[in-house]
C-alpha cells in the first residue's frame, strides 16, 4: 500500500524542510512513503529547499493559483503517481507529522473514507486566533445541522484520504477546498471521521487564506452555500419554501378571522390579504426551484459517475 504525504507550500523556505524531515518513512500498515510538494508559484527558495529536503515529488503551479487549485493539483498528482492513501499536512510545521498514522489507520481498516484532524475536541489548538475558533466553530455547528451529520471540524486541512475517495470527489472552487470537501463527500454518503490532534499556531503566521476576516468569511459563505445548495437542493429551497407558505397560510387566516369578526369588512385588512399573497407566491416559486434544482442534481449525479469512471481509468494503477 502507497502513501503519499502532500504538503503545499507557498513560500515557505524558511519551514518547509523541517517539516519534510520529520515526516517518518515507515508508517504500519504502509508498505511505500512518498513526500510530495506541490509550490504554488512562490518567489522564494521553496522548490529548491523541497527537492533538498528529500521530497519525492516536487511540481509547480508557476504563478500563485490559490489553496482550491493546489489541493486539486496535488490530488491529480498523487492519483497519477499511484498513491493509495493521500495524506495532506500543512508545510508549515503547526501539525506533528506523527499524527499521520492517527489519520490513517481507520483508511486502512476501510472504517474511513476521509479522516479529518480536530482541532476543537479534547485537544484544543493552541495559540488559535480568537476570530478563527468562534468562526470555524460556528460554521461546523450550522453546516452540520442543515446536512444532518456532526461535523466537528470543518476547515483543518490536516486530512487523509483514500484512492477511492480522491477518484470520487469533484471540487470546483478556487478560494478553498475544505469546506467543499467535507460537503461534497456527505452528499456522496462518505464516511468521515475526526481524529483529535495537536496543533500549535504561529504567532508571526499569516494565512494563506485568511487575508482579511470579512473577505474570508464572504468568501466562505459563498463556497458553502453553492456546496449545499448542489447537494441539498430540496433542503436549501424547500425550508423557505414551506417556511414562507406557511406564513401565507397563518397571515390569511389572520384575514379572516378579522373579517368575519368585522362584519365581513376587507379595507382595514387589505395588508393581511397582500402580505399572504406575496409570501405565497414566493414560496411557490421557490418550491419550483427546489424541484427543478433536484432535478439537476440528478443529471450532475450521472455526470459525476461519468467523471469517475473517466477518472478511474485514467490513474488506473499498472
Amino acid at each position: 500500500m502507497r502513501l503519499i504525504v502532500n504538503l503545499p507550500a507557498y513560500n515557505e523556505e524558511e519551514k518547509l524542510g523541517q517539516t519534510i524531515n520529520r515526516i517518518p518513512r515507515h508508517f504500519n500498515g504502509i508498505d511505500e512513503v512518498f513526500v510530495q510538494v506541490i509550490d504554488d508559484g512562490s518567489k522564494d527558495r521553496t522548490t529548491e529547499v523541497a527537492r533538498e529536503a528529500g521530497a519525492d515529488f516536487v511540481y509547480s503551479n508557476g504563478v500563485n493559483r490559490g489553496v482550491g487549485k493546489t489541493f486539486r493539483h496535488a490530488a491529480e498528482r498523487a492519483l497519477e503517481n499511484g498513491a493509495d492513501i493521500f495524506a495532506n499536512i500543512d508545510a508549515d510545521g503547526q501539525f506533528d507529522p506523527k499524527d499521520i498514522q492517527k489519520l490513517i489507520d481507520p483508511i486502512i481498516a476501510q472504517q474511513a473514507d476521509i479522516v479529518s484532524a480536530d482541532r476543537f475536541d479534547h485537544l484544543k489548538a493552541k495559540n488559535i486566533p480568537w476570530i478563527k475558533d468562534v468562526l470555524n466553530r460556528f460554521a461546523a455547528k450550522i453546516i452540520g445541522w442543515f446536512m444532518n451529520v456532526g461535523i466537528k471540524d470543518l476547515t483543518c486541512g490536516f486530512r487523509a484520504y483514500s484512492r477511492e475517495t480522491l477518484l470520487r470527489l469533484n471540487l470546483p472552487g478556487d478560494f478553498t477546498y475544505t469546506q467543499e470537501t467535507i460537503i461534497d463527500a456527505i452528499g456522496k454518503d462518505l464516511k468521515i471521521l475526526w481524529i483529535p490532534v495537536e496543533v500549535t499556531y504561529f504567532s508571526d503566521r499569516k494565512s494563506r487564506v485568511v487575508k482579511s476576516v470579512f473577505k474570508y468569511v464572504n468568501n466562505s459563505a459563498r463556497l458553502i452555500l453553492k456546496a449545499v445548495r448542489d447537494v441539498r437542493p430540496m433542503k436549501f429551497f424547500g425550508i423557505p419554501a414551506l417556511t414562507l407558505i406557511t406564513i401565507s397560510v397563518l397571515t390569511f387566516a389572520a384575514f379572516l378571522f378579522h373579517y368575519f369578526s368585522n362584519n365581513f369588512k376587507v379595507t382595514p385588512y387589505l395588508n393581511y390579504i397582500i402580505a399572504s399573497s406575496v409570501t405565497f407566491i414566493i414560496g411557490i416559486q421557490l418550491l419550483i426551484f427546489a424541484f427543478i434544482a433536484d432535478m439537476i442534481k440528478s443529471g450532475r449525479k450521472l455526470t459525476e459517475d461519468l467523471m469517475y469512471q473517466m477518472k478511474k481509468e485514467r490513474y488506473s494503477k499498472k
